[in-house]
């Protein structure tokens, strides 16, 4: 007799026999029941998790003999012939193969005719978003209002791509991916019946290797039985996964636990020596560290069950908690980054060595802590001796590129040599008043820790308006001689926030100025002079680029996406805040269409685009943040950059 798969042999006959489907099973269940029915109905869900399952399941229930039920008895000449996928009113129709309006208009055609045997004339569409356009289309209205004996069964893994106009016609159920505990449970219990020897661990990784598809879990387990000669031991199936054994993630975890660097490197080199994936490696690593993590603080989370359960929680009270989520996020980045590192072997150990770096041990001198090295320390720096010291001012991982490109190692000035900044010019003295003020004597030099710090300002953006003049008053005669002359700063900070358009702009966005000013095409500046006398008519103004102007009529664009902006009584506003502005009655025009041009709030954002693009190349020139990337190793996280407003 021919051997039938797993995956086909347990196929569920009943809605009892889903697993992880409740959802849908209960939804369905109650429609049979009180004999509401709908015409269409559409299954979304990743492969293997019961899309068609459930499809032919309806169908039975649809026309067993016993009548429309959600139990179908499984026996009658309906209910087998479905099984054995010989009903003649079923039709099951694969879009990948049929996916153009020829075939769907067989279909159409046939759907006007009663059933021959059963009920309901059913149709199960697999893989729906593989039609045309013009399949869809030529379905949309059977689909809509079909014959009372059509029942239409749609099914597929991108929902995205079918139409809204389909999707509007059907109920939609969303099948959910199994967990790996409910996948291992039905594993479990199909070897039960088919009396196989099994390992519960072994059903615990192929759960987990089934990414929540029961039909691949099913496919892998058929292989497992194949490797371990009708047993599926842990063993057996690691070594068919490419898994890696937890005995020997617990020693690197371990080690880890003893900062002890060198039977660290020894635990990576077993792992090479083994030939396991270390992709699966730091996966697995990832996984443990997890439940290290619900061990320290959910504890009751961890199952009672679990093969490792002593081993974890013995090892979750050696690891900090803070241990745990730092190792935990290197493992995953060091995953992400394996691709990319000379090849994976280095990539893992590296990342095991970044876990070590990051020790309480090791984390806490790091500054200054001598790195290991296998010649004896250099002698100690004195002045009799300075051959054997690094000179002042140069750093060690200076020192160790020169020694490494055979030069000298530079020195790094000192702030005491540094050549001192040029001082400014001094600005052309103006003319002497008719009574020139008496010149106070300079005052005697203040303490070291009295004297103001000095203020070097910092060159104003190029955008920004020129600043203010400071006013000095002279001082008087009878004023103390060794008073301050006083400083009034001119300048207000007190400006609203306005669009970088606006602040370009001499006249005060805020006020109307009172003569008749003349518009000169420059929609933008017209909008800044406007300021808030727009109101909420703002929004409008700001996406709505200036087609034509013509001395009285505005006619603006309105792309798509605004189109709730450009109601009438936006309009309105605008146009009696313009012709006010103006001095005289204006038409207004406005339309909805696609935009070649740049509005005033597009103008904007690419303003600011500029600026944190140039805030972000400013900080990846910057001298001191290049030297500690180079030599410190840091990083520079360029999307935390922002330029600073004035």
């Amino acid at each position: 007799m021919t051997y039938q798969v797993l995956a086909r042999k347990w196929r569920p006959k009943r809605f009892a026999d889903l697993v992880g489907q409740e959802h849908v099973v209960r939804a369905l269940s109650n429609a049979l029941k009180e004999s509401r029915l709908h015409h269409a109905y559409l299954l979304t869900g990743t492969r293997g998790v019961g899309k068609t399952t459930i499809a032919r399941i309806l169908a039975k229930s649809l026309n067993c003999e016993t009548g429309t039920t959600a139990e179908p008895c499984g026996v009658c000449q309906a209910c087998t012939q479905i099984d054995a996928g010989r009903f003649v009113d079923l039709l099951e129709i694969d879009a990948a193969s049929n996916t153009g309006i020829d075939n769907i208009r067989e279909v159409l055609e046939n759907a006007q005719y009663t059933p021959t045997m059963g009920r309901y004339k059913v149709y199960i569409i697999d893989e729906v978003h593989m039609l045309s356009k013009s399949a869809f289309n030529a379905m949309l209205k059977t689909l809509e209002e079909p014959p009372a004996h059509v029942k239409f069964i749609l099914a597929t893994t991108d929902p995205q791509k079918v139409p809204v106009t389909v999707l509007s016609r059907c109920l939609q159920f969303s099948l959910r991916n199994m967990t790996p505990q409910q996948v291992a449970g039905h594993l479990a219990h199909m070897l039960d019946v088919e009396g196989i020897a099994y390992d519960t661990p072994a059903l615990a990784l192929l759960g987990r290797a089934a990414a929540g598809s029961m039909r691949d879990a099913q496919s892998l387990l058929d292989q497992a039985i194949a490797y371990g000669l009708g047993e599926v031991k842990e063993d057996g199936v690691r070594a068919m996964l490419g898994a890696v054994d937890k005995r020997y993630l617990f020693a690197l975890l371990d080690a880890l636990a003893d900062a002890d660097g060198p039977r660290l490197v020894g635990e990576v080199e077993a792992l090479a020596a083994r030939g396991i994936g270390f992709d699966s490696a730091l996966a697995e690593l990832a996984s443990l560290l997890h439940q290290l993590a619900l061990a320290q603080t959910v504890p009751a989370a961890i199952a009672s069950d679990e093969p490792e359960r002593d081993a974890i929680f013995a090892l979750a009270q050696r690891l900090a908690a803070e241990d745990v989520q730092l190792y935990y996020q290197i493992a995953l980045h060091g995953r992400r980054d394996l691709a990319l590192a000379p090849d994976e072997h280095a990539g893992f150990s590296m990342s095991m060595l970044r876990m070590l770096a990051f020790h309480p041990v090791n984390g806490g001198e790091s500054a200054t802590r001598p790195l290991p090295v296998a010649r004896p320390p250099v002698p100690a720096a004195n002045p009799g001796a300075s051959s054997a010291a690094l000179p002042a001012g140069v750093s060690p991982a200076r020192a160790a590129l020169a020694q490494l490109g055979g030069k000298p190692a530079e020195r790094s000035p000192t702030a005491a040599e540094k050549p001192a900044a040029p001082e400014p010019e001094p600005e052309p003295a103006r003319p002497a008043p008719a009574a020139p003020a008496r010149q106070a004597p300079p005052p005697e030099p203040a303490p070291w820790d009295e004297q103001p710090a000095a203020v070097v300002p910092s060159p104003a953006p190029a955008t920004a308006r020129p600043p203010v003049p400071a006013r000095v008053e002279e001082v008087p005669d009878d004023a103390d001689d060794d008073a301050e002359p006083e400083v009034l700063d001119t300048a207000s900070d007190s400006d609203d926030e306005l669009p970088a358009y606006a602040m370009m702009m001499d006249e005060d966005p805020g006020e109307l100025v009172s003569d008749t000013p003349v518009f000169d095409g420059d929609w933008a500046s017209l909008i800044g002079r406007l300021g808030n006398k727009l109101g909420a008519a703002r929004m409008l103004a700001q996406n709505a680029a200036l087609k034509h102007w013509d001395g009285k009529v505005f006619e603006l664009a309105v792309p798509e996406g605004f189109r709730t902006m450009a109601t009438r009584d936006y309009q309105d506003k605008l146009k009696s805040v313009l012709g006010e502005y103006l001095g005289q009655s204006i038409e207004l025009r406005v339309s909805v269409e696609t935009l070649d041009m740049e509005t005033p709030a597009m103008r904007d954002a690419r303003f600011k685009r500029e600026q944190l693009a140039g805030a972000r190349q400013h900080m990846e020139n910057d001298p001191v943040v290049q030297q500690l990337v180079q030599e410190m190793g840091a990083m520079l996280l360029a999307e935390t950059v922002q330029p600073v407003q004035e």
